[in-house]
């Protein structure tokens, strides 16, 4: 693998406005730390593209700050550089607790489902702790940005990825492309309670686990 520092520079695209018109001023403060955090991963620009789906133009005009990176590029860009979109976004973790107090989880209803935070705000990942009452929200498909993790505390969840129904008992996970359609539901009369890890930015508490009704039945 070429060093970084001699990488071959992409073909020239037409540069984008950067007057009062243009979009370039208005950017979020992403491009300063896209080339640091490729550098620190020994990635050339066509390596670094590569794995993360773009072009080696495009990714040079989102490092120049030429291109504003949707969430699924942030994402891409966050996995193939072994970080955080928050690390991407420039954010600093000084001001956040490291650890979570059972006494700070307040709970918070949705739906019919109740959630508790279970890891620090604002970060790339979030945590949640959540309870599916039995019969509420079942026929809701999700479909968002991101990965998501699930592992079951207690009862059985009947998770459906795509056209596929899995049953999961107490202490079994799954692991998807929350891309991939899926449903959640209690599979048991007494509900079932699930921790979550999801790499959705910023989301809202409810909107992690409550997405549009397409109308499909199980």
């Amino acid at each position: 693998m070429s060093s970084p520092e001699t990488e071959p520079e992409p073909p020239a695209e037409p540069e984008p406005p950067t007057g009062p018109a243009g979009a370039v001023d208005d950017l979020p403060a992403v491009a300063p730390h896209l080339r640091e955090l490729r550098r620190r991963a020994s990635l050339t620009l066509e390596a670094a593209a590569r794995a993360a789906g773009l072009s080696p133009a495009h990714l040079s005009r989102l490092e120049t700050g030429h291109r504003q990176p949707s969430l699924p590029m942030l994402l891409a860009l966050a996995r193939v550089y072994g970080t955080t979109v928050s690390d991407l976004l420039g954010e600093t973790a000084a001001d956040r607790d490291a650890v979570v107090r059972a006494g700070t989880m307040e709970p918070t209803r949705a739906g019919g489902w109740t959630y508790w935070q279970a890891g620090a705000p604002g970060r790339g990942m979030q945590s949640l702790r959540v309870r599916i009452p039995h019969g509420s929200q079942g026929d809701i498909v999700r479909v968002h940005p991101g990965e998501e993790w699930l592992y079951v505390l207690d009862g059985r969840l009947r998770l459906r990825l795509g056209d596929t129904t899995h049953l999961l008992a107490p202490g079994e996970s799954a692991h998807f492309d929350s891309l991939t359609p899926h449903r959640l539901a209690a599979a048991d009369p007494d509900g079932v309670e699930v921790l979550f890890v999801h790499t959705l930015l910023q989301s809202p508490t409810a909107a992690l686990c409550l997405g549009p009704d397409t109308g499909a039945t199980t």
